[in-house]
């Protein structure tokens, strides 16, 4: 093939730090208003939303990056799922995708071939229709998609719309990007790389579909910014949050992992971010770095209403996904999230 390494790092812990990509994009200019953009990139949503009459707005949204695993078919699995999610965290249907990618001339094309495969899959599972796509010669392999969807616009997600008294549920387990991290030094066992990988190639088409049926006031999905950073976009200045760190969903070996130091840059940037923002009572250090941990195709985090809360986790256990309340919204205190245990 050629010495070009497949996998040396990738995922949504290769995503530039949440404080350099603020700076960026507080100095782009704003041009003129159009009212029929609902949601932009001036605030800090998953995706673009547009509205084309009074019943239909598109939504959306791209996202590639390099490999976080070996096998290409599920390179591409975990890349497409990962960039679909930002649709299901808007409340949108997918409709149709086209696949970005980088890829080295000289490597062989049958791994470019299975990487497509794998994101069709996922497209096709999502109910979409790969429609087309984009290609560059790179150094490096990288993979995603653009994607585009449908919404009513008066049944939006907008990540910041949590209530004081709202319950923070979240729909998958923390901990894939440590436990990629250690794979790649051989250092996670086979059933835990298992699990991060069956999470990641997970829909979150499943859990979005149960939210419909409840009041959801905001929703986001958890990756590269980590659970926390998500959460600091959700509340926008405007509230605190309480987390319950004893009732966090996680993969089990990433806290051990954590504690042994095997810890990923992206997460200590997701940390320094979020200096004095967060404050951790009784929290464990693996859980302190699983809650900073950049997530590749993460969960939802919605803000429920809190007599809906104990229903929709009912729901989503049902379905077969380890969701779990971690928290709630609050009135605007002095540190904006407090951690309790964990």
């Amino acid at each position: 093939m050629s010495d070009i390494v497949f996998c040396k790092g990738g995922g949504c812990t290769a995503k530039l730090g949440p404080g350099i990509l603020s700076r960026v994009l507080s100095r782009l200019p704003k041009g003129e208003k159009d009212e029929n953009l609902l949601i932009g990139y001036d605030s800090k949503d998953d995706a673009a939303v547009y509205k084309l009459t009074d019943d239909l707005a598109i939504v959306q949204t791209l996202d590639f990056f390099p490999p976080m695993v070996e096998d290409p078919y599920l390179f591409g699995q975990i890349a497409a799922a990962n960039a679909l999610s930002d649709i299901y965290a808007m409340g949108g249907q997918v409709k149709t995708a086209l696949n970005i990618v980088c890829f080295p001339e000289q490597m062989d094309l049958n791994i470019l071939g299975r990487i497509m495969e794998g994101g069709a899959s996922k497209v096709t599972e999502a109910g979409g229709i790969l429609s087309g796509g984009h290609s560059i010669a790179d150094s490096d392999v990288k993979y995603g998609l653009s994607v585009t969807g449908i919404i009513h616009p008066d049944q939006i997600y907008a990540n910041n719309g949590g209530r004081t008294k709202d319950k923070l549920i979240l729909t998958k387990k923390l901990g894939v990007g440590i436990i990629c991290t250690a794979n790649r030094v051989k250092e996670a066992s086979k059933e835990a790389m298992e699990e991060a990988t069956d999470s990641m190639t997970t829909l979150n088409k499943y859990g979005a579909e149960i939210l419909h049926h409840y009041k959801i006031h905001g929703c986001t999905d958890v990756t590269g910014f980590s659970f926390l950073g998500h959460l600091h976009e959700m509340l926008n200045d405007s509230h605190s949050a309480l987390i319950y760190g004893d009732q966090i969903p996680y993969i089990k070996e990433a806290k051990e992992k954590a504690e042994e130091f095997l810890l990923t840059a992206a997460a200590q940037r997701n940390r320094n971010h979020l200096e004095g923002k967060v404050e951790f009572l009784g929290t464990s250090f693996g859980m302190e770095e699983i809650l900073f941990d950049p997530q590749t195709s993460g969960g939802l985090l919605a803000a429920v209403a809190p007599e809906d809360a104990d229903e929709v986790v009912r729901e989503l256990k049902k379905a077969g996904l380890p969701a779990a309340l971690v928290g709630e919204i609050t009135e605007k205190t002095e540190k904006e999230i407090r951690v309790i245990g964990g």
